[in-house]
């Protein structure tokens, strides 16, 4: 039986853990030089209706590092462009291709791709969903703090794709975790009401607030996103305004443990949700983070295509 990526919450703690400690096997072997061509032979076509820098380069990068190839379709190199239904086209490359990954704005629309192919579809990223990017977090927050059972890790922003996905994927390995998002940019109850689930399962805390202090007090580790995600830049003002005082800066930080790390999933908008004094501070870690999407998302082919 095929597997997909398509939520966090598709993975197990172990799955999870499993796909770290492969990530932290094949960076250490990249890195030393050592060949894995684990995909010889095979070919990941990657959808893209949004338009990307991490996601196209690492999964490119990625699959040729494993031994396969991959093919950049858009739209506009795809039938879907013209109106071919996305069952069709997801049965059409299953008998073509031995994975897909997609980056998209509708969510429905990848659990749609799944359920009519025959090969294993990875989420690079929906409006609702980011589980390769917390993957990424997880696996550099490891190693940055060489656990992660126990560690708070507090999210200020939208509580959009990331927030969801981090918000399941740090509670199901034992973090506590708290979001602070002004209060009509909260996280839907649907995946607010999956976290307390997690977190009561795991014996964590799990804190919804509108104040960035709260959320950030004695955290070990702060992340945050753009305040208009792509598709909504035409809700930019009304979103500077909404957003003001949930800027991660120095004043933030004072709150927060002082061996804590900053992530950001990039691109980053200096002076908005993170000010340009923390980014360059912690520019090791989030550099890192965006590097890591790579090892990460090679351990995911591999267990998924392999």
């Amino acid at each position: 039986m095929k597997k997909d990526l398509l939520k966090m919450d598709d993975l197990s703690k172990e799955e999870i853990l499993d796909i770290l400690n492969l990530a932290d096997q094949l960076k250490y072997e990249q890195k030393h030089g050592i060949e894995h061509p684990h995909l010889k032979g095979k070919s990941l076509g990657m959808i893209f209706e949004k338009s990307s820098t991490r996601t196209r380069v690492s999964f490119e990068t990625g699959m040729y590092q494993l031994g396969g190839n991959s093919l950049f379709l858009t739209d506009r190199d795809l039938q879907i462009g013209r109106g071919e239904p996305i069952e069709d086209t997801a049965r059409v490359l299953s008998r073509f291709i031995q994975g897909i990954m997609i980056r998209t704005f509708s969510q429905d629309e990848v659990e749609k791709l799944a359920k009519y192919a025959s090969i294993p579809i990875i989420n690079g990223l929906t409006d609702e969903e980011h589980p390769c990017q917390v993957l990424a977090d997880l696996m550099t927050i490891r190693e940055n703090k060489n656990i992660l059972e126990g560690l708070k890790v507090a999210f200020i922003g939208d509580g959009h794709n990331m927030a969801n996905s981090l918000m399941i994927g740090c509670l199901k390995v034992g973090m506590n975790f708290a979001i602070a998002s002004p209060k009509n940019y909260t996280a839907s109850e649907k995946y607010l009401s999956r976290a307390k689930e997690i977190a009561e399962k795991e014996g964590v805390q799990f804190t919804i607030t509108t104040s960035p202090s709260e959320a950030a007090k004695n955290a070990d580790v702060v992340i945050t996103d753009v305040w208009a995600s792509m598709g909504r830049e035409d809700e930019s003002a009304e979103r500077l305004k909404a957003f003001e005082g949930f800027q991660v800066n120095k004043e933030l930080m004072e709150v927060a443990d002082k061996s804590a790390m900053v992530l950001h999933c990039l691109p980053a908008h200096r002076g908005e949700e993170i000010s340009a004094e923390v980014l360059e501070e912690h520019a090791n870690s989030i550099f890192d983070e965006s590097e890591n999407r790579l090892h990460a998302q090679k351990a995911v082919l591999v267990k998924l295509m392999k």
